[in-house]
């Protein structure tokens, strides 16, 4: 995230897009706003599937909802509040409850706080989740005994991650490995990033105990290294990782992520030719996206932004690498977005608003979860 004054709104549109076949049909049934996409070819996106087709909003009275998991029974999700370090519990039908909160936790000000959640595959045998979260000696991650109404049993599995103002990362996912991943900021130290020591700038991948999993590329908890802030975690129909990182000034990425790769960062920002770096499947302007969260269905990968008030759609191309154009919606409809997920075993995801932040200007309790369905 790039910092800015508490009451400035952020409603930047994308410049020179064209309007999609696809917008102009939401735009005329729904009301939604119309689609963009990020070239002058409206025709390809028209027959992409997974489109949005409508939006409800599903809960509301939140205040910066960061981090959200689904229990794996699909019966409710744990959303957390990164300012004052509540969890809830939030049902299908948008029914909520607070479950507890996380203890140890602190804000700095700007970014960091409580963060991510991920729940443990095994909670049907365990009852495990977990949380990164901001402590008093840096970033955190902790594990929670949840039984489905609240939480106890707090655990630090890992710390040494340093905290900041803002890059703070935060995102946690399990893998299809069964290894638990996290996102980490440079802390606003941009040498970090390059450094394999350090645990900031990276995607890390540890075990249920905080240990780094076996295989790691460089015998640590170092997955991949030379990122900024990366904050969005998702993996496809193959098991491949990909995330969404902030940029600096110029260019925003998405990036399929492997074992040992440098994404370039501070050397690179966006698409380079500089040896040894790995470049990104698909950049933005900064104030087309700033994005946080993303999830995958139906082989595209969703993309909440920021800065850019937009949901992205990104078609990945078949079981290759690729991905193709990337199409715009609800382009400041609903303000700053800040994760997005999968509704397990429907065609829907789950899209929180972080408007209640110092960049949206709105009072505590603005926030909602908005439900999306596909087509």
């Amino acid at each position: 995230m790039r910092p800015t004054s508490k009451r400035r709104t952020r409603r930047a549109l994308t410049t020179g897009t064209a309007v999609s076949l696809t917008g102009l049909l939401l735009a005329s049934l729904t009301g939604l706003g119309p689609a963009q996409a990020d070239t002058a070819t409206p025709a390809a996106t028209a027959a992409v599937a997974g489109v949005p087709t409508s939006v409800t909003p599903l809960t509301t009275g939140l205040t910066v909802p960061w981090g959200v998991d689904w229990l794996p029974d699909g019966s409710h999700a744990l959303v957390t509040e990164r300012d004052d370090f509540r969890v809830w519990k939030v049902t299908p039908d948008g029914t909520k409850t607070q479950v507890g909160a996380v203890p140890e936790s602190q804000t700095t000000n700007g970014e960091g706080g409580l963060m991510g959640v991920a729940v443990d595959p095994d909670w049907a045998t365990n009852h495990h989740v977990y949380f990164m979260h901001t402590a008093a000696e840096g970033n955190r991650i902790a594990r929670m005994t949840y039984d489905g109404t609240s939480l106890s049993g707090y655990t630090v599995i890992l710390q040494g991650i340093r905290k900041a103002t803002y890059h703070n990362g935060g995102r946690l996912a399990f893998g299809p490995d069964g290894y638990l991943y996290a996102t980490t900021g440079d802390a606003q130290n941009t040498a970090l990033a390059q450094d394999r020591d350090s645990l900031n700038g990276k995607i890390l991948r540890l075990t249920t105990a905080g240990d780094p999993a076996p295989g790691n590329p460089f015998g640590n908890h170092v997955y991949s290294l030379g990122h900024r802030n990366p904050q969005g975690l998702a993996f496809d129909r193959n098991g491949r990782l990909w995330s969404a990182e902030f940029g600096n000034t110029r260019f925003d990425e998405l990036n399929l992520i492997k074992s040992g790769a440098n994404y370039g960062w501070p050397t690179c920002e966006g698409t380079c030719s500089v040896a040894g770096m790995t470049n990104p499947k698909k950049t933005w302007t900064t104030g087309e996206a700033s994005p946080s969260g993303i999830a995958i269905a139906d082989n595209v990968v969703y993309m909440a932004a920021q800065r850019g008030q937009r949901l992205w759609h990104i078609p990945i191309e078949g079981d290759t690498e690729n991905v193709g154009t990337a199409t715009a919606y609800y382009v400041g409809t609903y303000g700053r977005l800040r994760t997005v997920v999968k509704v397990p075993g429907s065609e829907q995801l789950w899209l929180t608003t972080t408007n209640a932040d110092a960049n949206g200007g709105q009072p505590d309790g603005a926030d909602r979860v908005l439900r999306v369905t596909l087509g």
